[in-house]
């Protein structure tokens, strides 16, 4: 059985969210499982981001598709860290 290869996880959140907190933490478990690598960018650093995400977040995207806001959809990032092909 080959590998997958590992997905790149970008979580946009602020400090002070502590919904964004609690996504962070749920990731961690299918992070390890999976091998993912998990990039926080705080979206109140670039004014793009505020203008794009503000009140959307946490928004957790895998390699430039969004999976989710607010509340991890476990079943939606599992799906996306285990489809072939990158």
């Amino acid at each position: 059985m080959t590998a997958l290869p590992a997905r790149h996880l970008t979580l946009y959140s602020r400090a002070w969210c502590h919904l964004c907190e609690q996504m962070r933490e749920a990731l961690e478990p299918l992070v390890r499982e999976f091998g993912a690598t998990l990039e926080v960018i705080d979206v109140d650093a670039d004014p793009a981001l505020v203008e794009r995400y503000d009140e959307l977040v946490p928004v957790l995207v895998c390699e430039g598709v969004q999976l989710c806001h607010y509340r991890l959809d476990g079943e939606r990032v599992r799906a996306a860290l285990a489809r072939p092909g990158a």
